[in-house]
């Protein structure tokens, strides 16, 4: 039995702790040290929110990602990774910021959980779900190429305003990163008609227990998505 819930960041500084510790044991087997989203600043971000996958009893984390508002205190870690190849990500996202925008990033899950779908795609829905919870208007994100269909699938669009079409060597030169951006975290219009039935959903019914279908077999998942902050 898998636990999806959210919270915020400065609220829980030990469950932040284990998502930190899962995270970076997941990037190091794939000998990536150096990530901008793994930056520990964060957690002391009272903008950041942690979507966290998690035993029914919360002894064991599965995955995880966060969505950060963007704030003057604190960049969108898409801004640190991309500066140095084009420094227009910060007039952009000081631009969108105006209405309400942030970065879904440090999406993970562990093999305990592969073939399940977790991390493709469930924790994409939650963190698009609960974005106009926090009054997101629009919301970025950096896609490894594995990682791009599904983000296109929850209404992502690839932002070719930025690096090479929305391309970038990152985080090592011999990777790819994509920047995406969700232009209309409401309606949806750009996601696909199941994935934006099933968003819809999580926002009406923040707190569910639901039969899901993984990649392999079907297995039951709580959702616990409401989320305690002062607008």
């Amino acid at each position: 039995m898998i636990k999806i819930r959210v919270f915020r960041a400065i609220d829980e500084i030990d469950s932040c702790e284990r998502y930190i510790e899962g995270h970076m044991r997941v990037l190091r087997v794939y000998g990536i040290t150096m990530i901008t989203s793994a930056n520990i600043g964060w957690c002391k971000d009272p903008n950041t929110f942690v979507i966290i996958a998690e035993s029914e009893d919360g002894t064991k984390v599965f995955g995880g990602a966060r969505i950060q508002i963007a704030n003057e205190a604190f960049p969108l870690p898409i801004e640190t990774a991309v500066t140095d190849m084009d420094t227009s990500i910060h007039d952009l996202v000081k631009r969108l910021s105006l209405y309400g925008t942030g970065e879904l990033c440090g999406l993970w899950n562990s093999r305990e959980v592969a073939g399940m779908g977790l991390g493709s795609i469930y924790l994409g829905r939650v963190g698009v779900a609960i974005s106009t919870f926090l009054n997101l208007n629009t919301l970025f994100a950096l896609c490894a190429p594995a990682t791009v269909k599904n983000c296109v699938r929850v209404g992502f669009q690839i932002e070719n305003r930025l690096g090479n079409n929305g391309l970038f060597y990152y985080p090592k030169e011999d990777l790819l990163a994509t920047a995406v951006l969700l232009n209309d975290t409401k309606d949806l219009t750009t996601a696909d008609s199941y994935e934006r039935e099933c968003i819809l959903n999580l926002r009406e019914n923040p707190i569910q227990r639901k039969l899901e279908q993984g990649i392999k077999q079907p297995f039951m998942l709580t959702y616990e998505l409401n989320i305690k902050r002062e607008l």
